[in-house]
């Protein structure tokens, strides 16, 4: 089969080379030299533009920010789909709104497209090791034809309907508990620091007690470390918690928490730190309140 990924970051580069290890004939696509001569080293083919991907690609796989880019990918100037082969499959990994994810449905079927939306979750880690979760809606045509590329880069599959929209609303979900979440996890740790609790001894209390959460445990970790490298940054929640908001606002239903957690990220991203880690949200609370950080340098 012939693949393309188009955006190879933290995760495409990892879901790109998941398909390299499963046989599958990949192409992968990014405007950052860097990006795609790593995934030449790695032997896979590479082109800076969707437009650039081979004639006759049977299944494009979007890891890309959003629905704009998505779209742009797709359908734009510069877009992919005319070089696809009758009755390819787009999958759509991109967090975006379930209407979003319905109106790029319905510009990929009138091409001959199959499409299927495929938000995904696992960070790098998992895409690096082709255990991505994803949360997919879509025709039983476009499973059966993207059914490969699954298979190359997830250990669950989720089949949530099939219509586009349900994988992309399953996901906002997602992303508002996310969100939350790691919002909570650096307000506790920031509040022990305050109060003089050792940082790490409260690190090994809550994660071994009833408290714990994988995003305490896995961000804060990070932050003890000082180690801001962005796997999922700041600004990814400024976006997607902007999502959870949009879809409860179509709905008129209230979602506070998730709210008063996009304010946080955006404060975050608003002093400077919007591409860093996004645990490093509690870099607000050390600018309201002088806290040190544990993994930060001593000054002069």
């Amino acid at each position: 089969m012939n693949v393309a990924v188009i955006g190879l970051g933290a995760m495409g580069m990892g879901a790109a080379k998941s398909c390299l290890r499963a046989g599958l004939a990949t192409t992968g696509c990014d405007l950052r030299d860097s990006a795609r001569a790593d995934f030449v080293a790695a032997g896979g083919a590479a082109c800076a533009s969707p437009a650039e991907i081979p004639q006759g690609t049977e299944a494009v796989l979007l890891l890309v920010v959003n629905a704009a880019q998505t779209e742009a990918a797709l359908f734009g100037e510069a877009g992919c789909a005319g070089r696809m082969a009758p009755g390819g499959v787009v999958i759509s990994s991109a967090t975006m709104s379930p209407d979003d994810a319905r109106r790029l449905a319905a510009a990929a079927e009138a091409r001959g497209l199959l499409y299927l939306d495929a938000p995904v979750s696992g960070g790098a880690a998992k895409a690096a090791s082709g255990e991505m979760t994803v949360m997919a809606s879509g025709s039983a045509a476009a499973f059966e034809r993207a059914q490969p590329v699954l298979d190359a880069v997830a250990s669950k599959v989720w089949r949530l309907g099939d219509t586009p929209g349900i994988g992309a609303t399953v996901k906002v979900v997602h992303q508002l508990l996310a969100g939350v979440h790691i919002a909570v996890a650096a307000e506790a740790m920031a509040l022990g620091i305050r109060a003089g609790a050792d940082p790490r001894q409260l690190y090994d209390v809550v994660t071994s007690a009833a408290g714990n959460s994988w995003m305490f445990e896995n961000r804060m970790a990070r932050v003890l470390e000082g180690d801001d490298a962005p796997r999922s940054a700041v600004d990814i929640f400024v976006k997607d918690l902007g999502l959870v908001a949009e879809m409860a606002r179509g709905l008129n239903h209230p979602v506070p928490l998730a709210s008063q957690a996009q304010q946080l990220f955006t404060a975050a991203s608003a002093m400077g730190h919007g591409r860093a880690d996004d645990g490093f949200v509690i870099r607000v609370w050390q600018a309201l309140t002088g806290i040190p950080l544990p993994g930060d340098k001593p000054k002069g």
